[in-house]
């Protein structure tokens, strides 16, 4: 519990005991007030304009001291309305600065990602440019040996063969092996 919880507690108490005081002075003022009604039944008009006169003297005396009894409850009151304002003042500080901290995390967090999302793909075109130009310069070389082939008439000699319909060409064994394993041939008719 907070001071100024605790302060209201406080003064809420006070004021409950100052209001059953006065609601106990104010309830023994009634009884009297009932038994000097009942005296004045049997007085002259003279003592019942006086009993009458007292009896409104002394209300008024009872507010005064009801007035007397609250006034320094009213005064902590107020002190602890103007405490509450300013605590709800600082608490709207503190949660509009949050506000604007979180914000500017949230931006910043903004910014990171799209900061790493164009650098990611920055580094991936410049790294698929260079895959991307080999796979250009084999293009060229598969084309070239495609054009040499197609002069030469070799891709007429191409079959197809099984397992899988795969290309095969007949070869010149007479011509002898080559490479350093011996794995290449001659194609038959050149």
């Amino acid at each position: 519990m907070s001071e100024a919880e605790g302060r209201l507690y406080g003064l809420m108490e006070i004021a409950e005991h100052q209001q059953a005081a006065v609601q106990a002075a104010l309830d023994g003022l009634a009884a009297e007030r009932a038994a000097l009604a009942a005296l004045a039944q049997g007085m002259p008009k003279a003592v019942h304009a006086a009993v009458l006169a007292s009896l409104a003297g002394a209300a008024g005396e009872g507010v005064k001291a009801v007035r007397v009894a609250t006034q320094p409850l009213l005064g902590e009151l107020d002190k602890v309305a103007a405490d509450t304002g300013r605590a709800e003042a600082a608490l709207r500080r503190v949660v509009q600065w949050a506000s604007w901290r979180l914000l500017g995390w949230i931006m910043a967090l903004m910014v990171a990602l799209v900061l790493l999302g164009w650098l990611s793909s920055t580094a991936l075109v410049w790294w698929d440019s260079g895959r991307i130009e080999k796979l250009q310069d084999q293009i060229a070389t598969l084309q070239a040996n495609h054009d040499a082939w197609v002069k030469a008439g070799m891709l007429d000699r191409l079959e197809r063969c099984n397992p899988g319909n795969r290309p095969c060409v007949e070869v010149d064994e007479n011509a002898g092996t080559f490479g350093t394993q011996g794995d290449y041939r001659v194609i038959q008719g050149y």
